[in-house]
């Protein structure tokens, strides 16, 4: 750690992002691995993001190699990582590309935890909402991984999502629920990390049609799954019925997500983004 340190204040940083401008892929490339591991080490940040290097990182996200963007997001990631305005570091054109790798990459991969994490962070400023929205499959992806990623970026995933309908639930509300995210969204509130299933609950909140007067105070499996179930085969058997709804509901999520699965595979290449 001592020597990394000792590298920036020699001055290494400037001549690494003069490197990054280069046409020569190698030569960008063998920067971006030296920048990556500089930006490990928590003195080394703030010199790092202040040298302009982070737009230079994320033009690698759409023309690198596969290690190059592995390694780009990793150092964004780091960059933003502890830092007390992390929206000062990231620059929303990086929400497209980081869209298109979330789509690649395994979601429950290492990577696809650093990329949704700094989707998350882009989703508390508008401009990063308005690039999620409007990209591409975004908002789609992101309830994909909410299905099928980690823990973390599950976690990461779910609160992207929250985060748009919070800043606008009659823009984002119906977005959301046109790529079925119900399903994911109460499976994740039985089976995700502690703020994972805290998220889900007041998404799913905000995505009931109701006025936020009207809207019941007890858990969302209850006040949702039970509720129909009571409808459907009254109050004596109601909880038998919401257990049998909700495993029918997370059941229909796989099939609806192998198929966009298989659809994609049979109109795209395989892709190189590694899954760990």
């Amino acid at each position: 750690m001592r020597n990394k340190i000792r590298i920036v204040t020699s001055g290494a940083i400037p001549p690494l992002v003069e490197l990054l401008k280069f046409q020569n892929s190698s030569l960008r490339e063998l920067a971006t691995a030296a920048i990556l591991t500089l930006s490990a080490a928590a003195p080394n940040k703030p010199m790092i993001a202040a040298s302009g290097a982070a737009p230079l990182l994320v033009q690698i996200l759409s023309s690198g190699s596969v290690q190059g963007r592995v390694d780009a997001v990793t150092a964004l990631h780091n960059l933003s990582t502890g830092s007390e305005n992390p929206n000062l570091i990231l620059d929303v054109k990086v929400v497209s590309p980081l869209i298109n790798l979330l789509k690649e990459c395994k979601k429950y991969s290492k990577f696809a935890e650093k990329i949704t994490a700094l989707l998350e962070i882009l989703s508390n400023i508008e401009e990063g909402r308005l690039v999620i929205s409007s990209s591409e499959g975004g908002i789609l992806t992101l309830v994909e991984t909410v299905e099928d990623g980690s823990p973390v970026s599950t976690e990461h995933a779910v609160g992207a999502l929250l985060n748009l309908c919070q800043s606008c639930r009659n823009k984002y509300r119906e977005l959301i629920l046109k790529e079925g995210a119900i399903p994911g969204l109460l499976l994740l509130t039985v089976e995700g990390t502690t703020e994972a299933q805290e998220k889900a609950r007041t998404l799913l909140d905000l995505l009931r049609n109701s006025s936020p007067e009207n809207r019941l105070t007890s858990s969302v499996l209850e006040r949702i799954v039970y509720d129909i179930a009571k409808r459907v085969d009254g109050t004596d058997k109601a909880a038998e019925t919401a257990k049998r709804l909700l495993q029918d509901m997370v059941h229909r999520s796989m099939e609806l997500s192998m198929s966009r699965i298989q659809l994609r595979a049979a109109s795209s290449t395989p892709s190189d983004i590694p899954s760990k």
